[in-house]
C-alpha cells in the first residue's frame, strides 16, 4: 500500500509528464514510422526542495525513505496535505492521481543539507512508474 509523503510544502519543485514508450523510424527518403509500445505515460519525474526546514521535519522525509523503500513501495501526494504545492489540476499531473496508473518511487536517497543548528534543507527526486499495470 503506498506511502503518504509527510505533510510539508516544498519551497520549488520541479515536474516532468514523462514520455510515451515509442521509437521512430527514418527511412532514406525521410519518411517516418512510429511504433508505439503502450497507451501510458512512463518516467515521469518529481523533484521537491525543502530550504530551512526546522531538522525534525528533515528527518520526517528521511523516514519516509525508509518507510518506502524498506518494503519497494511507492509514495503519494495530496492536495490536502499540500506535499505538492498546487491546486487544482495541476495538482493532478503531478500527484498522478488523473489515472495514469504512475505511481511514485524515489529516485534516489534525498539530500540534505544543514542550514544552522536545528535547520536543513532537502531535496527529493521521485520518478513516476507504471507497476504491474
Amino acid at each position: 500500500m503506498p506511502v503518504a509523503f509527510p505533510n510539508l510544502k516544498p519551497s520549488a519543485r520541479s515536474y516532468s509528464p514523462g514520455e510515451y514508450p515509442q521509437t521512430a523510424f527514418q527511412a532514406q527518403n525521410g519518411a517516418v514510422t512510429v511504433v508505439r509500445f503502450g497507451s501510458r505515460r512512463v518516467d515521469s519525474t518529481l523533484e521537491l526542495t525543502f530550504n530551512n526546514i526546522a531538522d525534525a521535519d528533515a528527518s520526517s522525509i528521511l523516514q519516509n525513505y525508509e518507510q518506502v523503500n524498506g518494503v519497494w513501495d511507492s509514495v503519494t501526494f495530496t492536495t490536502a496535505t499540500g506535499a505538492v504545492g498546487t491546486a487544482g489540476s495541476l495538482a493532478e499531473f503531478i500527484e498522478e492521481s488523473g489515472g495514469s496508473g504512475l505511481r511514485w518511487r524515489y529516485a534516489g536517497p534525498p539530500r540534505l543539507t544543514s542550514i544552522k543548528p536545528g535547520f536543513s534543507s532537502v531535496s527529493c527526486s521521485f520518478v513516476g512508474v507504471l507497476d504491474g499495470v
